[in-house]
């Protein structure tokens, strides 16, 4: 429990050091990876059952030659495609998003940093710590934020490709 209160100081620390940008860091993180959690869980858990689905209508069809029949068997890959890449564009625009927030807190810092230049003047480097502190730390947590989503949204991307290419191959047409 200690540990736990320890750990929340810290995170208290960073934002206050970081600036409110950093909430919104925060928040772009939480979602990106709320959502590629749930593609992993629809990957792992739903999609199985629903390939396994198609894949029985299809091979319940009698006719699985004929226009009438390809069409139908594109038709429930587009669908199944639909659902394999719901939510991705999400995930990618969030991931390319945490840098540029990341970035406006730097700007929001590097304002506060003039303003005390213009008010103090540039004599005492402690008053215009906090504003640099406000400048970089957003930028690094935003790179960081970025760089974890970068990499998972990747595998996610690939595991949706491959699944789509098995039920391609999974669903024959002459």
């Amino acid at each position: 429990m200690l540990f736990l209160i320890e750990l929340l100081d810290s995170v208290r620390s960073f934002i206050a050091t970081g600036g409110d940008v950093l909430y919104i860091v925060a928040f772009a993180l939480f979602l990106m990876w709320l959502l590629m959690i749930e593609r992993y869980w629809f990957l792992g858990g739903v999609y199985p059952k629903i390939r396994d689905g198609i894949i029985g209508n299809w091979d319940a069809r009698a006719d699985t030659t004929s226009w009438y029949a390809h069409r139908i068997r594109e038709q429930w890959i587009s669908e199944a495609t639909e659902l394999l890449e719901r939510n991705l564009i999400t995930i990618k625009t969030l991931v390319a998003m945490c840098p540029l927030i990341g970035l406006l807190g730097t700007v929001t810092g590097m304002i506060g940093v003039f303003e005390t230049m213009a008010q103090q003047g540039t004599g005492n480097p402690r008053l215009m710590a906090a504003g640099i502190s406000q400048a970089t730390i957003p930028t690094m947590a935003g790179m960081v934020a970025a760089l974890s989503g970068v990499f998972f949204s990747s595998r996610l991307e690939a595991k949706i490709k491959l699944a789509k290419a098995k039920l391609v191959d999974s669903l024959p047409h002459h």
